[in-house]
């Protein structure tokens, strides 16, 4: 026993020698490498945050790339130095990952947002698009596109996101039943794989990694330019928003909506349990069609459902626009007194998220853990699904808002690495809860991952299906189950484009210097 015991303190002895060898040599060998930009070895608390906050790990350092050019040197030096050094690298845009998805524990953490100085180049004609930074947010694009009378076709609910970021997971806003995810709507990326290998891949091009790439969680190749498709930039918004109380005829419309040609532009839904108060706190800046019979609903605690509308205009446009959205809403069966309008530009209903967040902040209540769960849900299971999680699961509030809305798979591109359910139509069900800090209620943390578990449980005990958005897992054999036959893919893309396992270990899919298969 003292001989095992001594042993082992050789062991550890040896094991710290070696890591306080090697960290000055690491350290020196990063500050001489030949790049535009500046690493940052000391500030890097920043770096260990997320939109989750619920992970923190410290990086050993920040990269703030001035050139795609640094980023290339910096993973290819980490890749020269083999399976024998532990240096992993994440890509980090805006930090709105939720499970340490952009942290690099011990590693290199690359400010993308360094790069937004490098210019928007807009392309216009009978097919418009623009090349951006991998670190452009879309608001910036939005911005600027409104200036030559474009935008992008798809959208995520929150803009200030990095172009990086959401290509790497998909991208899902109430278009997406139209256009499809925002990877649906990319001509060409710039990449730079785990190799170091700067690539620029399109649909014809290195197509296999341009593909892996879109929806591949950061795992081939770290995105430093993106060709977005555009189109017109229209000058207003109808906003609507009406309520039911079936379920059923709720999803009834929706689906109705987002098959065949639509009148409107941007189709959601979200799902109201047991508010108080509604209409006061619901409708914000909506006004009633009817104010006479909408002061007399009442929603008596019960669950209602929310379907919203929007419809894309130009001024010259009105009459026409208010015809078609008059004759579209007769055929709803919403409740007639619960129809809400609000008439707003179109960069204000797109930027609508970021008005709530100013709120938020304002009242501290932005940077609190937020354990969302995020689910693709096959339509021919949304009713059980509903019943169960609405009906027994979720019964006297939410944490926050919950989304619902359908899309259409043949708008996806099934040869990316996203996983959608294996049926033409699926819904993105999205619980976007807050937890309060330190409570112990059902405002706090452990309740809301409790109730998160309760129905990741339920779906797979119902085999309903499922696939997560966002995706996290803690074990390899999870993250096979949700790849399925699509891992074996996945797998061979990974050896091709970063056989060490570099990349984006917050996604703890790979693990540097352990074979995988």
């Amino acid at each position: 026993m003292l001989f095992l015991r001594s042993f082992m303190i050789l062991v550890l002895s040896c094991i710290a020698i070696k890591i306080n060898l090697c960290f000055p040599n690491i350290l020196s060998s990063l500050k001489t490498l030949p790049i535009d930009g500046h690493f940052n070895f000391e500030q890097l608390h920043h770096a260990a945050k997320d939109f989750g906050n619920r992970y923190s790990f410290l990086p050993l350092a920040v990269l703030h790339p001035n050139s795609v050019s640094d980023i290339a040197t910096t993973v290819k030096h980490i890749w020269q130095m083999g399976p024998g050094s532990d240096l992993t690298v994440a890509a980090r845009g805006h930090g709105h990952s939720l499970q340490g998805q952009a942290q690099a524990h011990g590693g290199i953490v690359i400010n993308m947002k360094s790069l937004q100085g490098l210019k928007m180049q807009f392309h216009i004609g009978n097919l418009p698009y623009v090349d951006v930074s991998g670190g452009e947010l879309w608001i910036n694009i939005l911005r600027e596109g409104l200036k030559h009378g474009l935008a992008p076709k798809s959208w995520t609910d929150y803009l200030h996101l990095t172009v990086g970021g959401t290509l790497s997971n998909a991208g899902i806003s109430g278009q997406a039943f139209r256009h499809g995810p925002q990877i649906s709507n990319v001509h060409q990326l710039e990449v730079v794989t785990g190799k170091g290998e700067v690539v620029t891949c399109s649909g014809k091009q290195n197509s296999d990694l341009f593909h892996g790439v879109l929806g591949g969680l950061g795992q081939f190749g770290i995105i430093t330019r993106a060709r977005i498709s555009l189109e017109p930039a229209p000058e207003m918004v109808k906003w609507i928003r009406v309520l039911y109380t079936d379920f059923a005829t709720f999803i009834r419309d929706q689906e109705e909506l987002v098959s065949g040609e639509s009148t409107f532009d941007y189709v959601e839904g979200f799902v109201i349990i047991n508010r108080t108060g509604l209409l006061n706190n619901w409708r914000s800046s909506f006004n009633p069609q009817d104010p006479v019979q909408a002061s007399k609903f009442k929603s008596d605690g019960r669950t209602l459902f929310c379907l919203e509308l929007a419809k894309y205009f130009n001024r010259d446009e009105t009459a026409v626009v208010n015809r078609e959205i008059h004759s579209s809403l007769s055929q709803l069966n919403h409740i007639p007194s619960t129809l809400f309008v609000s008439e707003v530009p179109y960069i204000e209903f797109l930027d609508r998220v970021h008005i709530s967040e100013i709120k938020l902040r304002s009242k501290g209540l932005w940077e609190v853990p937020h354990p969302w769960l995020n689910l693709l849900v096959p339509r021919s299971k949304i009713q059980t699904f509903a019943q169960q999680v609405f009906g027994n699961i979720l019964t006297d509030t939410s944490n926050g808002p919950i989304l619902i809305y359908p899309v259409n798979k043949s708008k996806w591109d099934n040869r990316t690495s996203v996983v959608t359910p294996d049926e033409d139509v699926f819904y993105l069900v999205a619980f976007l809860s807050s937890a309060v800090p330190s409570s112990t209620g059902t405002d706090g943390l452990d309740h809301i991952l409790i109730q998160n578990k309760r129905i990741l449980e339920f779906c797979e005990i119902a085999r309903l299906g499922v696939k997560q958005y966002l995706p996290h897992y803690s074990t390899q054999v999870e993250w096979k189950a949700h790849f399925g036959s699509r891992w074996e893919v996945f797998v061979r893309r990974k050896s091709s484009y970063d056989p060490l396992a570099i990349l984006a270990p917050g996604q703890r899919i790979f693990q540097k210097a352990v074979p995988y298969s």
